[in-house]
C-alpha cells in the first residue's frame, strides 16, 4: 500500500494553484488589509483640517503695522518700505501673516493625529505579523498577513516620521528590524 496519501475512493486530489495565483492573493490580502485599516481609522478618527483652524475670509483687510498684526494672532515680517496696496495709503514697512497662530495650532493638531495613526498602524502591523506566525495550514493567507503587517508598519512610520525625534527614529527602526528578523527566522528557517 502506498503510504504517501490515502484518499477516499472517488475523491478528487487537492487542487494545486499556480504560483502567480498565490502571489496575487497574497498581495491582494496585504493591500486590502491596509486599505481596510486606513478607512477604519478615517471613519472613527477624523483628520484635522486646516479650515477648521484658519477661517478663510472673503475679503482680507490690510494690516498695516506689527501691533495690529499681533492683535489678530499674526506674525509681522519686516521688509523694505513699499507703497501700500491700494496706492495712496502710504508706505508699509512689512507684511502680516495673519494666519500664523491658527496655522501653528493646526500643525500641532496634525502632528498629534499623525502620532496617533502611527500607534494604531504599529499595533495593527505587529498584531498581523504575530497572527501570521500562528496561522497554520494556509501559507498564502499567512504570508498575506505578514506582508500586510509589514506594510502597516511602513505606512504608520511614514505618517509620523517627519515629526519623530531622531532617537525615536532609531528605536522604531531597530524594533521594526528586530521584529522582522525574528519573524522571518521563525517562519522561513526550515525552508
Amino acid at each position: 500500500m502506498d503510504t504517501a496519501v490515502i484518499r477516499e475512493e472517488g475523491a478528487e486530489p487537492p487542487k494545486k494553484h499556480s504560483a502567480l495565483v498565490r502571489i496575487a492573493v497574497l498581495v491582494g490580502i496585504a493591500i486590502l488589509l491596509n486599505v481596510f485599516l486606513a478607512y477604519l481609522v478615517r471613519v472613527f478618527y477624523h483628520e484635522p483640517m486646516q479650515e477648521d483652524f484658519c477661517k478663510e475670509e472673503q475679503v482680507v483687510a490690510l494690516i498695516p503695522n506689527s501691533e495690529s498684526c499681533l492683535a489678530v494672532g499674526g506674525q509681522w515680517n519686516e521688509s523694505n518700505p513699499v507703497e501700500a496696496i491700494p496706492p495712496g495709503k502710504g508706505l508699509v514697512s512689512g507684511y502680516c501673516n495673519a494666519q500664523y497662530t491658527c496655522f501653528k495650532n493646526f500643525e500641532s493638531a496634525y502632528s498629534l493625529y499623525n502620532r496617533n495613526l502611527f500607534i494604531v498602524f504599529v499595533i495593527a502591523g505587529v498584531a498581523l505579523l504575530l497572527g501570521s506566525t500562528f496561522l497554520t495550514g494556509a501559507k498564502t493567507v499567512s504570508s498575506g498577513l505578514s506582508l500586510g503587517g509589514v506594510i502597516a508598519l511602513i505606512v504608520g512610520s511614514i505618517r509620523y516620521w517627519s515629526d519623530m525625534d531622531d532617537r525615536l527614529r532609531v528605536v522604531v527602526s531597530g524594533v521594526a528590524l528586530l521584529t522582522l528578523l525574528v519573524i522571518a527566522w521563525k517562519r522561513f528557517r526550515d525552508e
